[in-house]
């Protein structure tokens, strides 16, 4: 290799050396720019994990009041359905001998829950109580609340068994297909209640 030769190649090593620290500059550069929207990145979603947090919480108790709510419109119901039987013992023109509220009961892996039951020698009244009643709490009366109440009270299994549906509101459509399936519909009206009876509308 010549003197000549020998300096052209130093010169073009130089060259690209400068054009390496300049690509360097610019790769440090451009992390460092890359760093700081990391750091940036990292304070914005540790404030929106916080705005998160505060925002679930507000939901939870939200969640909450509306269980709660829900809760003591039920409650309000069921006491205002049994206050109005309580007396008279009377339903759908049938006398009963006693009524009791809020009865749970277990047997053989079988669990649930009735709002009230009145009975007498012949008959149980089997009562739901709803706030708003919905289609899906007739469908559960019709099946399940009346299979369930078969087998954990087999002593009325003899009984007559009369399913009713006691609500503050009930769409016209629900409270048709109610009263199709034989299910007797008490629904307030005002102060007092309103006794709807199958094949009676």
């Amino acid at each position: 290799m010549t003197d000549d030769e020998l300096k052209a190649l130093v010169a073009g090593l130089a060259i690209a050396q400068d054009r390496t620290d300049e690509q360097m500059q610019r790769t440090d550069a451009q992390m460092l720019r890359t760093d700081e929207q990391i750091q940036r990145n990292a304070i914005a979603q540790k404030a929106t994990d916080e705005q998160m947090k505060r925002t679930d919480e507000k939901l939870e108790r939200i969640g909450i009041m509306v269980g709660n709510i829900s809760q003591n419109q039920g409650a309000v119901a069921e006491e205002f359905f049994f206050n109005s039987l309580k007396d008279t013992q009377t339903l759908a023109g049938v006398h009963y001998d006693f009524i009791d509220k809020s009865i749970s009961r277990t047997s053989n892996g079988v669990s649930d829950e009735y709002d009230m039951i009145l009975v007498n020698g012949e008959d149980v009244a089997i009562v739901e109580v709803k706030y708003k009643a919905h289609e899906k709490d007739l469908d559960k009366l019709l099946t399940k609340k009346i299979d369930n109440f078969k087998k954990l009270f087999p002593a009325y299994k003899d009984y007559r068994h009369h399913l009713v549906l006691a609500t503050f509101h009930l769409y016209n459509e629900v409270k048709e297909r109610a009263l199709q399936n034989n299910v007797i519909v008490l629904q307030r009206k005002g102060d007092v209640v309103e006794s709807y009876l199958p094949g009676q509308q």
